[in-house]
């Protein structure tokens, strides 16, 4: 497969798709990093490598401490289990020993706010109370390294603030955050670094203004016409009010 070359075919016919090239990162204790790029540019496949879901065909990763991914809340429920039962089977998949599964279960319905439908099977539950049972599980993991996949954009508009509350609470027990999510404001907020990355590849990497400001001026530029059509806007509402006043 030639260097250059992003998608290619081995020997065997087989198609194989180069999702991350030449990459060289280094976090440390207290990083905040968030992924920005299009849809393809490799941000889902770099956390699902560093969660250990894809192993590197090359190269190396280190990483000390417990890591916990978040990048699919539901994985692990079982509809035919009730709430309850999903709190321990989300939980041990998180990697949550017995006892802290225990510790945190009170927590956990609190935050849901389903009450008796705890005790029915999933398969009985709404789309927005399994977003939330998901959600409180999830988010009761305590973890050295937190991979986030758009989970903040979880929830109907009410469940909205107490989930960003909780996330803020997730964020200052982890050592280290890598975040994936189309909003630079989130970034802004939630990061002291950005990778932005682009067809599997580091095209910038550093401080949040730095990195978020170029990537809005080339990915998302104002028309030129922007300021010109907001004077005439003006204009108009400007006569608006004198023809009112006249009358």
């Amino acid at each position: 497969m030639g260097r250059r070359n992003r998608i290619a075919e081995d020997n065997e016919g087989v198609v194989i798709i180069r999702a991350i090239d030449g990459l060289d990162l280094e976090l440390k204790s207290g990083d905040r990093l968030g992924l920005i790029g299009h849809n393809g540019a490799g941000k889902s496949t770099l956390l699902r490598v560093l969660a250990g879901i894809y192993p590197p065909t090359s190269g190396s990763i280190e990483l000390i401490g417990k890591t916990v991914p978040l990048l699919d809340i539901s994985l692990g429920m079982d509809d035919q289990s009730t709430g309850r039962q999903n709190i321990r089977l989300r939980g041990l998949l998180l990697g949550m020993t017995h006892n802290e599964i225990k510790s945190k279960t009170e927590e956990i319905t609190e935050f849901t706010g389903l009450g008796d439908y705890l005790d029915l099977p999933l398969r009985t539950y709404s789309s927005g109370m399994r977003v939330r049972l998901a959600f409180a599980i999830s988010t009761a993991v305590d973890a050295d390294i937190l991979l986030l996949d758009e989970v903040l954009g979880v929830g109907d508009a009410s469940f909205q603030e107490k989930a960003t509350r909780r996330l803020e609470e997730l964020h200052k027990r982890a050592e280290i955050v890598v975040l994936a999510i189309h909003s630079s404001d989130t970034i802004r907020k939630t990061c002291n670094k950005v990778l932005w990355m682009e067809r599997g590849k580091a095209r910038m990497f550093g401080s949040v203004d730095d990195v978020v400001d170029t990537y809005d001026r080339i990915m998302n530029p104002s028309p030129p016409y922007q300021s010109f059509r907001k004077r005439i806007q003006q204009k108009k509402s400007l006569r608006s009010k004198w023809s009112r006043r006249t009358v």
